[in-house]
Parts: structure tokens; C-alpha cells; sequence
């Protein structure tokens, strides 16, 4: 159907060009809201009327005439009625709709993939610095990220993916004395172990029982190994720098076990503290002075941020005063570090990139934007884009669950695939828009019935292969088959929802809006189910039942195509 739609597009702008010269350019046709109205539906004689100062309803009679002329509308379209002011709804033929199975069964896994378009996309995300274990939020972030980066790739974009941590400063402090302690034999509640973040004399140290785990290992001399980096312990608890590199060693290992349980693989780990070795920072900062948009007040070193419409100007650098040196505080705010940052993802030749963030960064958005642009170095507006996400909720058992044995004081995104498995997790956290909250319900997630949103999807796909199975015919065949008896209203509306998946995929990749996959599957999914039911597929007429495993094997296609976009299995037996 998307080369009968094609057809069909390339008539209607021939058409509007006859009636008025560079018309033809804004053809476009949009969904009917109600199935009642057609299959296809123009607006383009109510978006002429005015220019062309004639009724828009005349207009759209004359724009009828050109259309129903055109070989295309003659080959595949049944009726082009008028409706209201001047809407124009098309009733296809049958046989146009029949062509999207054909369609899907020759493109197979490619089906809704355009070509390389030769852009390139970096998508930042979890990010986590290496202090605990993955937490549930993460996990939000590693599935959105994953996503988007798989929706990208479908519109042919070239997808990097990275991860950037701070393996330095005043949290990497921390965990560090926190594992030297835990080392001594001490423990969160001795007198020598801060635990109150309130008080401004002393930094909270890290509590769950992974800092014991980590000293432990420390004490034995082991060798642990992350994605990208490798250190092996001195045992001698006065190495402080072997303490603190061991455990972000210790810890990014961790990490990336729980991004292996996840399926999510990195292309790169980018260093914070690369940021400040190679000069990058110093060198932001120079620029952003040069340029005349810095100032000092106060002892510290301000960015005219308003000037780029921030709501106030913003602290670049803190004064000697508020600055811990000896914790390993870095006298910049958070923002600097990250505007260096974007300078050098553009300087990498990325003019597209995402980052995918909790909303407690909102705050650092307009600043970053404000400072690439005093910054001067070719970058737009509006760059880089954001995908914000709210925390979710965990609710086992009808009660919140808050801590885990692992973290201490957070459930970890391993404890929510080891309690349901990676599919659930990946579906649940990607079904809502990233800004909304989100409960995730662990009962609902391992349930084996239809009010489980990915068990209703999988058990679709798994349906349909078991009638291919039972059939046991040559798959290869069905892209040829005779498709006409495809003619009832359910695979009639079957066959209209599939050759709605590319169009799906294009618009959730230009929102960032993965979970406008999630709804799509589900409601593949209804349809394919009510199709099962009104209609038997291994019937005895053969013509009917190819026809049919041909609809049924080409739902499965874009199901496992849909499913993969999520990350999630399209598995054949449940």
C-alpha cells in the first residue's frame, strides 16, 4: 500500500498543480478520524479557497474531477466523496490495501526502514556515575535511549550511542572514602561515618552493602574489568588513589552487568575528567570571555545567560570561598564542564544530538544552549535537543517498594529484571511519554493475560506462528500469493493498520516518542486478534487460506519489527 499511496500522492499533486502552479508541492493526505469517512482524506481544497478566492467546497468539486481522471485514482481508488466545507475523503479499492502484505512479506525486517540518508546522530544516555549500582530511573533512561537510537536507525540515520560519566570530583571522593572505611572494619552508624546530607560540615557517605562488596575485593588484591577501563587492587588500605580508582572500576563493571541484563550496548564512554585534562573546559571558558558575554561579581565568574534567554545570568566559576579544593570540588559549576562537552560532540561532526536526561536537569538546559552560543563556534539554536524523564514507582504486592538489598536505599534496575524479565521492563517503562510518571507494577508485569500490555503483544506473535507452524508450507511462497479474498472488514482494518507502520515509526523518531510504538503494537495487536476470530485461516480452500497465512505472516513481520524497535523479543512460543 505504501507504493499505491505513492501512486496515489503523485496524482493529487498533479491534480492541484493543474489548478493553480507550485500547488502540487503541498499535497499531503491525513487519516480520517473516524474509518467511517474513507481510507485517505485531503484537506488541499480548503487550503487553496482563499488564495484562489473560490468556494472551497466548488474547489474541492473541481480538485474531484482532476483526481478521478488520473490513472492511479482509476486503478486503485473505489470512491472520492466530499464531505463538510470542502474535505475530500478517498475510499480505496480492495486490491490497495492488499498490496501492504505483499509489501511487508518482500521487505520483511527492512519493512518500515528507509535507506541511509548519510546524517549522524549521537544519542547520550544513562550516564550514571560510578557510585551504586543502576537504579530503576536508569533503567527508564536506558530504555528511551535505546529506543529512540533504534527509531533513528529506521529513518536511516548513522547512531552513536554514549555513555558520560565523571570519574573524579566530590562524589567520587566520597565513594572512595567509603570503601577505605568499609576496608577498616567501620560501617554506616559507627561515630566516624557521616550519613546526615544536611549537615554542610560533612559529605553523605555511600551506605548499601555493595561499598562492603567492593572493599572486600579491594582487600583481596582482585583485577576487575568495565567496557572501558581495567584496574587490579594494591589490598593496601593507605593507597587511597588505588582505593578510588578500584572502585569506579568496581562500580562501572557493575554497571555494565546491568546493562548487559538490559540488552543496551555503548559505542563510547566519555570521561568528565577528559574534559579538564585535555583543556577543552579552560578553552570553553576562554571563549565564552573573548567574546565579551562573561563577567566578574562577587568573587566568582558569571555567564550573561540572559542575553540568550535564560531567566538570570549564571555562575560559570565559584568564588575561592565556596570552593572545597581539597574534596576535589572543581571551582566550575556543573553546566561548564557540559557546555566543553557539546563543543566537543560538534567538533566530532555530530550536528544532530540527544540527550536523554531525568527532569532534574531541566535547569541545565538553557544554560548549555546559552553557553555553546557565547561559546561562538558555529553550533545552532536549540542545540543540543532533550528528552526528559520522570523517576518511576515500584509497586510489588499492592505496596511501594523503596529499597533494595543490593543499593541500600533504591531499587536497582537488576531487581526489577530479575523479579519480571528484561521485555516487561523494557516495554512497561517505555509505554508512557518520558515526562509523564509512571507506577510500574511488578504483579501486572509477570501476569500471563491480556491486561499485561507486552504478554497481549507477544502472545499475538506467538499466536500467529503457531498457525504457520500448523500449517508448515513454504513461507517464501506467501509473498505471491493471490491476496483478493482479503476482502472482510477485519482484514480489511488489518491490513490499513499495517501500512500505518512506516508513518508511525517516522513521527515517533521526529518526537523522541517511543511509546508511540508501545500504543501501535498493542493495537496491531487487537486487530490481529479480532481478525482471529472472525475468520478461520487454515480453511480448506486453498486460494482463501494462502490469502489469509499471508495477512496472519505478514502481521507477525511488523509485530517482530515493532517489538525490536523496543529492544524487546518477538518470541514464537509462549
Amino acid at each position: 500500500m505504501l507504493s499505491v499511496k505513492t501512486e496515489l500522492l503523485a496524482a493529487l499533486a498533479a491534480s492541484l498543480e493543474t489548478l493553480s502552479a507550485g500547488a502540487g508541492a503541498k499535497a499531503v493526505f491525513e487519516s480520517p478520524k473516524m474509518a467511517a469517512h474513507g481510507d485517505l482524506a485531503t484537506t488541499a481544497a480548503m487550503q487553496l479557497a482563499k488564495p484562489l478566492k473560490i468556494n472551497p467546497r466548488q474547489l474541492a468539486e473541481n480538485l474531484r474531477e482532476l483526481m478521478v481522471a488520473q490513472a492511479a485514482f482509476v486503478r486503485w481508488v473505489d470512491a472520492v466523496e466530499i464531505a463538510g466545507p470542502g474535505f475530500i475523503n478517498i475510499r480505496l479499492k480492495p486490491a490497495a490495501k492488499q498490496e501492504v502484505v505483499r509489501e511487508v512479506l518482500q521487505r520483511a525486517d527492512l519493512f518500515g526502514s528507509k535507506g541511509d540518508n548519510g546524517k549522524r546522530v549521537l544519542v547520550e544516555f544513562v550516564s550514571a556515575n560510578p557510585t551504586g549500582p543502576l537504579h530503576v530511573g536508569h533503567g527508564r533512561q536506558a530504555a528511551l535511549g535505546d529506543a529512540i537510537c533504534n527509531l533513528y536507525q529506521t529513518q536511516g540515520w548513522q547512531v552513536y550511542r554514549e555513555f558520560y560519566y565523571n570519574d573524579a570530583g566530590v562524589q567520587i571522593a566520597t565513594l572512595a572514602s567509603s570503601t577505605r572505611l568499609r576496608a577498616q572494619g567501620f560501617k554506616p552508624g559507627d561515630d566516624c561515618w557521616p550519613t546526615d546530607p544536611d549537615n554542610p560540615a560533612s559529605k553523605a557517605f555511600y551506605n548499601g552493602e555493595y561499598i562492603a562488596d567492593i572493599a572486600a575485593d579491594f582487600l583481596a588484591g582482585k583485577t576487575v574489568r568495565s567496557d572501558d577501563r581495567s584496574f587490579t587492587a594494591s589490598g593496601d588500605i593507605d593507597d587511597r588513589e588505588g582505593i578510588r580508582q578500584f572502585a569506579v572500576a568496581y562500580l562501572r563493571h557493575e554497571q555494565d552487568l546491568d546493562l548487559q541484563a538490559f540488552a543496551v550496548k555503548f559505542d563510547n564512554y566519555y570521561l568528565e575528567s577528559s574534559l579538564y585534562s585535555s583543556g577543552k573546559v579552560d578553552d570553553a571558558v576562554k571563549r565564552m570571555q573573548a567574546a565579551g558575554k562573561t563577567y566578574e561579581k562577587d568573587g566568582a565568574l558569571w555567564l550573561k545567560s540572559t542575553d540568550y534567554g535564560d531567566d538570570k545570568d549564571r555562575v560559570m566559576r565559584k568564588s575561592a570561598a565556596t570552593t572545597d579544593a581539597a574534596s576535589g570540588e572543581s571551582p566550575y559549576t556543573y553546566f561548564v564542564p557540559d557546555v566543553a562537552y557539546h563543543i566537543a560532540k560538534w567538533e566530532r561532526g555530530f550536528g544532530k544530538v540527544i540527550n536523554i536526561q531525568g527532569t532534574d536537569h531541566h535547569g541545565t538546559i538553557a544554560r548549555v544552549r546559552a553557553g555553546l552560543q557565547a561559546c561562538n563556534v558555529g553550533i545552532p539554536q536549540g542545540y543540543p535537543d532533550y528528552v526528559l524523564h520522570t523517576m518511576v514507582r515500584v509497586v510489588r504486592g499492592g505496596e511501594e517498594v523503596k529499597i533494595s538489598k543490593r543499593a541500600g536505599s533504591y531499587v536497582t534496575l537488576r531487581d526489577l529484571i530479575e523479579w519480571t524479565s528484561k521485555d516487561a521492563v523494557r516495554f512497561f517503562l517505555l509505554s508512557r511519554k518520558p515526562d509523564t510518571e509512571y507506577t510500574f507494577d511488578v504483579d501486572l508485569a509477570v501476569a500471563k493475560n491480556n491486561d499485561n500490555p507486552v504478554y497481549y503483544v507477544q502472545y499475538a506473535h506467538a499466536r500467529i506462528c503457531s498457525v504457520l507452524a500448523a500449517w508448515g508450507g513454504d513461507r517464501a511462497r506467501l509473498a505471491q500469493v493471490d491476496l483478493s479474498p482479503l476482502d472482510s472488514p477485519q482484514a480489511q482494518a488489518l491490513m490499513l493498520l499495517l501500512a500505518k507502520y512506516p508513518e508511525m515509526l517516522s513521527a515517533a523518531a521526529a518526537d523522541f516518542a517511543p511509546h508511540d510504538v508501545t500504543f501501535y503494537l498493542r493495537e496491531l495487536a487487537a486487530s490481529y486478534h479480532s481478525y482471529y476470530d472472525a475468520e478461520r485461516i487454515l480453511v480448506d480452500d486453498e486460494t482463501v487460506k494462502l490469502a489469509r497465512l499471508a495477512l496472519v505472516a505478514a502481521t507477525a513481520q511488523v509485530l517482530h519489527n515493532g517489538l525490536a524497535v523496543l529492544g524487546v523479543s518477538a518470541p514464537q512460543k509462549m
